[in-house]
């Protein structure tokens, strides 16, 4: 760090945010006034993002969330273009997001194109070919010989490649059976043991749910342009293999699943996925909040290393205070257990200090101060 810039402005600013300013400014070649506005620019930014000591920020942050979100709807959204498609919006998303809910109710992708693909045909072929088609689509007659125990299926008109692609598909799924195909039909049998009626049943349910063109779990897909780029909108969410396809920019894709984003892209992306799905969602509705709170919660929900809900199996159940733990939920639950392993409570926290009518180590209770009555 270079003498001249600290003494020109501010020691208070941290080292690596003064270390930044001196390499954009060596970059960009500026001025000694320009590098004096910058610094002022940066000192503003910087401080009207700070808090006071002993400020109970968590506290701050789960009003300024919880109170705007008491205004919003229990309701749905109809997504234009897709028919029966509804998305979950409001509370109903909300609750979803902290919960930290393994499959949202609604899971959707949003997929941007590379540069060179960035096309409306280039989209609508890429939407078609990721979206889930079963084996069901292509049937156009199914039966089940019980003399010789077999599932005989007759396809509609397709072409030889995609044939070829299905009966493929079918061996690599049921290799315990004895699956043949030509001129669009196709036959499966046992390889060991006969079949009974009732496993022909049970298989021939399962050959009709079997995905043979597409990406699983997509079950529909709709292209929509956004300013310059033609973007892929998907119902239902496959992240892992979707990073597979070229056309794909992956910089740019996301997943409203966040334990997909935490699987695919690690948890630094789920910390972004849950700040952006939160303000989203609260934006819908015509609600602000500002974005320091929630970046907080989602800071807390994720740096242990893996997603924690807000609820007594994530956030609210790993407290270290007995009396906060009890405080929420399963209230005898968390001193029967507390009391078997002789846990102690050393009231550091806030809660379990206004429980017992003890001044809470926050604001000013946080500090104490020691005078000599008497001397000058």
């Amino acid at each position: 760090m270079s003498e001249k810039l600290q003494t020109q402005s501010d020691v208070s600013l941290p080292k690596t945010i003064l270390d930044e300013i001196e390499r954009v400014c060596k970059q960009r070649k500026f001025s000694p006034n320009k590098k004096k506005k910058l610094i002022d620019s940066v000192k503003r930014i910087y401080f009207s993002g700070s808090f006071e000591p002993g400020e109970a920020i968590g506290i701050v942050s789960a009003q300024s969330i919880s109170e705007p979100a008491t205004q919003m709807t229990m309701r749905t959204f109809h997504f234009a273009g897709s028919v029966g498609v509804q998305v979950t919006l409001g509370l109903p998303r909300l609750i979803e997001i902290f919960d930290a809910k393994k499959e949202p109710s609604t899971p959707m992708m949003t997929l941007y194109l590379k540069k060179k693909f960035n096309n409306k045909s280039n989209s609508e072929s890429l939407a078609e070919r990721i979206t889930e088609r079963k084996l069901r689509a292509f049937i156009k007659t199914i039966s089940l010989d019980l003399t010789n125990k077999k599932i005989k299926i007759s396809l509609k008109q397709i072409k030889k490649s995609e044939f070829k692609e299905i009966v493929l598909k079918l061996k690599k799924k049921f290799k315990r059976l004895n699956i043949k195909g030509k001129n669009n039909k196709i036959s499966i049998g046992a390889k060991d043991k006969e079949f009974t009626i009732k496993d022909l049943q049970r298989i021939k349910k399962k050959l009709l749910d079997t995905c043979v063109s597409g990406i699983q779990d997509i079950k529909n897909s709709l292209v929509l342009k956004e300013g310059d780029d033609w973007v892929i909108k998907t119902f239902g969410s496959n992240f892992l293999k979707i990073i597979n396809f070229d056309e794909i920019d992956m910089t740019r894709s996301y997943t409203n699943n966040i334990y997909e984003m935490a699987k695919v892209l690690g948890i630094e992306a789920t910390r972004n996925a849950i700040i952006k799905e939160t303000k989203s969602t609260m934006e819908q509705q015509g609600l602000d909040i500002d974005y320091r709170h929630v970046m907080l919660v989602a800071d807390i929900m994720t740096f242990s290393g893996e997603v924690k809900p807000i609820g007594r199996y994530g956030v609210a159940g790993m407290k270290p205070s007995v009396l906060t733990r009890a405080g929420f939920e399963e209230t005898i639950k968390h001193l029967v257990k507390a009391s078997v392993r002789h846990e102690e409570d050393n009231f550091d926290a806030i809660f379990d200090n206004v429980m017992v009518n003890q001044q809470v180590p926050a604001g000013t209770g946080m500090f104490e101060l020691v005078a000599k009555m008497g001397e000058e």
